[in-house]
């Protein structure tokens, strides 16, 4: 994706969200041992856990071993009212009139935020090797968000959208990848690499909306099986939601039992919408 616009000078809330406080070589380890309490406790011990998105030193409790701030916090989880199932915006916070309660490209979608200006900005630097902190972080205010939803799911396995190794390759990471990672993390379940992308494709954002299904039809192939699992599938950002839907086909032809989906972002469309990571 191309590079956002001049970072904001703080978020709403009055947290300093525009320093661009890159993962520190702590925040790395913390992510690293989150499972270990005593080597946490040694680590903020030597080096006090500060906010992964902008560096205050008056964190939130945290999950997954990702601090944040209250204002980052908010900013970046602030949203309206959405549909459980199609995941569209609802001004009215009455029930959908597009899918009516029943997607017929997943079972259910989680989002944390529309991809407004703070989430574009931590969306871009979740994408970078420096930014892994910044991914857990992200994947730790959506399970904050949705921590109930998914119970309800009955979640067996975490599952990230693929990215090709090429492209991964020349990335240094893959933001799907740690966000998945750390969604399984909080929430105690395993996190595996289910499904495989055959082939590069041209980004989804580069293509008009009308032509993005056709750019990802048959990419995604499951290299094990799915054995009847509910799966809760994992990306940074939906627009159309061709990618995802795609992935659920392939989860539910190596035997998903259902598919869910959890995102950072939705770029609704008619909103400004611009991007289907």
């Amino acid at each position: 994706m191309e590079d956002g616009p001049p970072p904001p000078s703080a978020a709403a809330g009055g947290g300093a969200y525009g320093a661009r406080a890159e993962a520190s070589i702590w925040e790395t380890l913390r992510m690293a041992w989150s499972d270990l309490p005593g080597i946490q406790a040694l680590i903020d011990l030597l080096c006090p856990p500060r906010c992964v998105f902008c560096g205050a030193d008056e964190v939130d409790a945290r999950r997954g071993g990702a601090p944040s701030c209250d204002a980052c916090a908010r900013a970046l989880s602030r949203d309206g009212p959405r549909c459980p199932s199609c995941g569209v915006p609802l001004p009215g916070g009455g029930a959908c009139g597009g899918c009516r309660g029943r997607c017929p490209d997943w079972d259910g979608l989680a989002v944390l935020a529309a991809y407004g200006e703070e989430v574009r900005e931590a969306v871009l630097r979740a994408k970078r090797p420096a930014g892994e902190s910044v991914a857990a972080g992200l994947a730790a205010l959506l399970v904050r968000k949705h921590e109930r939803m998914f119970a309800g799911w009955g979640i067996d396995v975490v599952v990230p959208v693929p990215m090709h190794w090429l492209r991964r390759t020349a990335r240094g990471t893959s933001s799907a990848d740690v966000l998945a990672r750390r969604v399984a993390a909080v929430l105690h379940l395993p996190c595996r690499r289910v499904l495989r992308r055959c082939r590069p494709t041209r980004m989804q954002n580069e293509l008009p909306f009308d032509e993005r299904a056709a750019n990802v039809r048959g990419v995604f192939r499951a290299i094990r099986p799915a054995g009847g699992r509910r799966v809760l599938l994992i990306d940074d950002v939906t627009t159309t939601g061709a990618t995802l839907a795609e992935c659920r086909r392939a989860l539910v032809e190596a035997g998903a039992a259902a598919v869910y989906a959890g995102v950072v972002a939705r770029a609704d469309r008619g909103h400004g919408a611009e991007s289907d990571i």
